[in-house]
C-alpha cells in the first residue's frame, strides 16, 4: 500500500523511522532515516530499518567480498523499487524479500509517491566493503511507473 502521508506511514512502520541518516546522506537523493535494530559488530550482521521519504533512493552501489557477503532486504511498509544493473526494476511491497549477492551493482528506494521502509542486513564476507557509485538520475528514476 502506498503512503504519501507521513503520519499514516509512521503508524504502519512497525520498526520505526529512526533518525535522519546523516552518515549516508551523500549516497542518497532525498531524505532517508536509519533505525538500527542491532548494535554494529554485535553480531557481525548489522540489521537496521531504513526509511525513505517519497522519491528518495540510494546511489548505485556494490557490496564487495571475496567470499560470502552481499545484502538482504526485507520490505516492511510502503512501496519502493529495487534494480540490478542491466535488469528491469522490481517493485517492492511489504513482505518482499530481496537477496543481493556480493559484486552485484544495484540500488533501492521509495516510489515517487510513497514512503517506504525495509530492513537491511549486510551479510558478512571475507574482505567485505561497500562501493558507492553514481546517482540514479531523475530521468532513470522518473521513468519508473
Amino acid at each position: 500500500m502506498k503512503y504519501i502521508n507521513e503520519q499514516e506511514f509512521n503508524e504502519v512502520n512497525v520498526f520505526g523511522k529512526g533518525n535522519s541518516n546523516v552518515d549516508y546522506a551523500p549516497y542518497f537523493i532525498g531524505n532517508s532515516y536509519l533505525n538500527p535494530l542491532s548494535l554494529a559488530g554485535e553480531p557481525r550482521i548489522f540489521v537496521s530499518n531504513v526509511t525513505f521519504e517519497p522519491g528518495c533512493r540510494n546511489n548505485w552501489h556494490i557490496h564487495h567480498a571475496t567470499k560470502g557477503g552481499g545484502q538482504l532486504l526485507i520490505c516492511t511498509a510502503g512501496e519502493g523499487w529495487y534494480q540490478e544493473w542491466g535488469k528491469e526494476p522490481v517493485e517492492l511491497k511489504p513482505g518482499t524479500v530481496i537477496t543481493i549477492p556480493a559484486e552485484v551493482k544495484h540500488w533501492h528506494g521509495a516510489k515517487k509517491d510513497s514512503w517506504f521502509s525495509h530492513i537491511a542486513m549486510n551479510i558478512p564476507g571475507e574482505n567485505d566493503s561497500n562501493e558507492w557509485l553514481e546517482e540514479v538520475n531523475d530521468e532513470q528514476y522518473g521513468s519508473l511507473e
